[in-house]
């Protein structure tokens, strides 16, 4: 009989596995597709012209859910000790964007999965202009802004350290290090893009123009290297994902079989 630890780490290997289709798919639709649907649900509607698609795209929603409820544990645990000084709560709300962000991601997956995606429409313009419309909406927009700056600065820092590693089970593959470093330069990129996007539009311009995961790629279009850099580094932390959905230390559950703790 499989124990609650060991279907915890299924679950969040899973989570792990679906990161990897969803980068590895969005990096390859900008190098082949340009400027064209290069964000989350055109990968959505990618998956689901597979073979079994739906089903597949079931799946894929599914681990994106795991993964986020996961990358939750840090804040509301601290699962991986991180601690309680200014550090540690920065990177554990940092945890707490991420599941925020790949819920959003589920959610989109399953409204396709189900015959309800939105079929078009810019959903970020449209949350930025329903936050620009109430009181304070602009600071709280722009507040935003800084914080995927911030974000953006530390997946760089990640990228340059290389401290991603201390999470990884030493018999993991020699290019990891690689691996890892080059995909979170190409998602501090994005991120920062993202981020002026919405200091701009809250702080500059006073516009809903804020740009999503794919506007943000498709924005650097012009931009020769740096955009084939970018999206073939996003590529690549779509395979170091796939790389964690194997070799990640996940935490065990607790005695109780309900909070997990890091296994040092």
């Amino acid at each position: 009989m499989v124990d609650k630890s060991e279907k915890f780490r299924w679950f969040v290997r899973l989570g792990y596995f679906s990161r990897a289709v969803f980068y590895i798919l969005i990096g390859f639709l900008a190098l082949t597709a340009g400027s064209a649907d290069t964000g989350p649900e055109g990968v959505f509607r990618t998956v689901q012209d597979f073979p079994a698609g739906t089903a597949l795209l079931w799946i894929v929603a599914i681990g994106l859910l795991s993964y986020a409820l996961f990358r939750m544990c840090s804040p509301l645990f601290d699962i991986e000790h991180e601690g309680s000084d200014r550090k540690g709560i920065a990177v554990r709300i940092g945890h707490a964007g991420s599941a925020i962000g790949h819920l959003v991601l589920a959610y989109s997956a399953v409204r396709l999965a189900t015959g309800n995606g939105s079929g078009g429409g810019d959903t970020a313009q449209q949350a930025a202009a329903g936050v620009l419309s109430v009181q304070f909406g602009s600071f709280v927009l722009g507040l935003l802004g800084v914080a995927f700056i911030a974000t953006g600065l530390f997946q760089a820092k990640k990228a340059y350290s290389g401290e991603f590693m201390h999470r990884i089970s030493a018999s993991a593959p020699d290019a990891t290090r690689w691996l890892g470093g080059a995909g979170f330069a190409a998602r501090a990129v994005v991120f920062v893009v993202i981020g002026w996007s919405l200091i701009h539009s809250a702080w500059i311009s006073s516009s809903a123009q804020v740009m999503s995961l794919g506007s943000a790629i498709s924005s650097l279009h012009d931009e020769g290297i740096l955009f084939t850099l970018v999206a073939a580094g996003l590529i690549l932390f779509g395979l170091f994902s796939l790389v964690l959905a194997r070799y990640r230390i996940v935490p065990d559950l607790g005695a109780g079989g309900t909070v997990p703790t890091f296994r040092l």
